[in-house]
């Protein structure tokens, strides 16, 4: 029994598979714990990359989310501004003065020449001394003393516009091209002043109406009011600038173009403008051209 024993003891140990030798000891455990920390540290690796993939787009998930939730601004037209600056609408007033100056005696209101001008000269001094920088003091006496100067400018050009129409149909009255021309255009130029100024006055309640937000609802419809935010600057708001490019635009086009007004005085006041610039247009290019001949 014992030799039995003995022999299956000491017989012959299983093959290793695939005809490899087994290694020696426990070298094959080693072998196994080291290819297993070398798959969790794979698997680490692999976990990492995931996570920080997903902090990004977590991130950028959590900004688009904030950027949506935002409190919308409103535009600088909708709300209360310091108020635009006075030289803007100082320099355009002064060159409708001056113009006045060339044209002749027998056209003006008022003689001497340099009377209505000089009138309208003080009146924009006064303005500029109690409000020099920028408009945004409330005050009735100066909301009627703006609004004389352009009464005046405007009484002015109609009675030229009206004596130059008169005297060029009846022919009473002799012009070389060139003084009919130079004329003529002073006349276009400072009637393109004056409803400028009306548009201005009137837009919203006038300057300091707009600076203060005081009427929500606007006379005329400017471009940037109905442009996609990213298009427009928030800060924008109309300005004497966007009110001269209005009147410019009707007295050459004889229509609206780009800024559509929406009240009814705004259509009104735009159809006596290009009602006015017809008629100087028309009689002055004809006659020039006439004299020419």
């Amino acid at each position: 029994m014992s030799g039995i024993g003995d022999d299956a003891r000491t017989g012959p140990q299983a093959e290793p598979r695939d005809g490899q030798a087994a290694p020696p000891g426990g070298a094959h455990v080693i072998e196994g714990i080291r290819s297993l920390h070398e798959r969790i540290d794979e698997l680490q690796r692999a976990v990492t990359h995931s996570l920080a993939e997903g902090s990004h787009a977590g991130s950028w998930l959590h900004e688009r989310a904030g950027a949506r939730h935002q409190p919308h601004q409103a535009p600088a037209w909708r709300r209360r501004t310091r108020g635009e600056a006075r030289w803007q609408v100082t320099l355009c007033v002064t060159v409708a003065i001056a113009l006045q100056i060339a044209v002749p005696g027998r056209l003006v209101l008022l003689r001497p020449v340099w009377v209505l001008p000089a009138l309208q000269g003080l009146l924009l001094v006064t303005l500029v001394a109690a409000n020099p920088h920028r408009i945004d003091r409330e005050s009735r006496m100066l909301r009627m003393l703006s609004l004389t100067l352009a009464a005046l400018l405007s009484f002015a050009n109609a009675w030229t516009v009206e004596r130059l129409a008169v005297g060029l149909v009846d022919g009473r009255q002799h012009w070389d091209a060139g003084q009919l021309l130079i004329t003529g255009g002073a006349v276009w130029l400072t009637n393109v002043v004056a409803f400028a100024l009306w548009y201005w006055e009137f837009d919203r309640g006038g300057p300091v109406a707009r600076a203060l937000a005081t009427k929500p609802y606007p006379d005329f419809q400017f471009v940037q009011m109905v442009s996609p935010p990213e298009l427009v600057s928030p800060e924008w708001e109309p300005t004497f600038t966007d009110y001269l490019y209005l009147a410019f635009t009707n007295a050459a086009a004889f229509s609206p173009t780009d800024v559509m007004p929406l009240s009814r005085w705004a259509k009104m006041a735009m159809t006596a403008q290009s009602l006015i610039s017809i008629v100087t247009v028309a009689l002055v290019v004809a006659r020039a051209v006439n004299i020419l001949q």
